[in-house]
């Protein structure tokens, strides 16, 4: 009798909707937990120490340093680099495309630009005045090198620093910009989308005018 009627809840429990059999660990939260690390890596402007990661995750650090290592391994056949400095670490390209990144990044006066060097240049261009952590942070990668190159033809210029902490560079675009285009005004920019341009929104509003150091 109590056979049949241990019998009988078994059956229950398996119809009701309700019920949810015990799942074996498939390591889903930790694969899901590399990809939050990969994120956070890619819109940093320098390299990151597990403490400031874990905390941003919040989870325990030995979790991210485990999540580490399978992420270096998963990137190391493609071409971003998993770089450890000490205790630090951020994405890199990998060095043996460097020939590839160089020939994509430097473009001569008469050269089209690169389809980076245009968003870049978008986000400036409306935004102005930007720092590159809010740059990289609408890309989603890091701006550095395109922003340098951008520097370099005077398409864009340092106009001072931000009042945040850390007192980043600001950027503007130039009147080179507006020949490049052949615009005679910012007012000639073509309106953006409503939904973009919340998403491009500036939340710091606060800067310092002048040339940086």
């Amino acid at each position: 009798m109590e056979e049949e009627s241990t019998q009988s809840t078994t059956n229950h429990n398996v119809s009701d909707p309700s019920f949810h059999a015990p799942q074996e660990d498939t390591h889903s939260g930790d694969a899901s937990l590399e990809a939050r690390i990969e994120a956070l890596l890619f819109v940093s402007s320098g390299p990151v120490s597990i403490g400031p990661l874990a905390n941003a995750l919040q989870v325990p650090s030995r979790n991210v340093i485990q999540a580490m290592d399978r992420l270096g391994n998963s990137l190391k056949k493609r071409g971003i680099r998993l770089q450890a400095f000490g205790s630090q670490y951020q994405l890199t390209s990998a060095p043996e495309f460097s020939d590839d990144i160089e020939r994509l990044l430097t473009f001569e006066e008469t050269s089209t630009l690169s389809r980076a060097a245009l968003e870049v240049l978008a986000i400036i261009a409306y935004q102005q005045p930007v720092t590159r952590p809010q740059v990289d942070s609408i890309r989603g990668v890091n701006s550095d090198s395109v922003l340098r190159t951008l520097l370099r033809h005077g398409l864009i210029e340092e106009s001072g620093r931000s009042m945040s902490p850390g007192r980043p560079i600001l950027y503007s675009i130039t009147s080179e910009f507006l020949q490049y285009f052949g615009l005679t005004a910012l007012e000639e920019l073509p309106p953006l989308d409503p939904e973009l341009l919340s998403e491009l929104k500036n939340p710091e509003q606060t800067y310092e005018e002048g040339s940086p150091e």
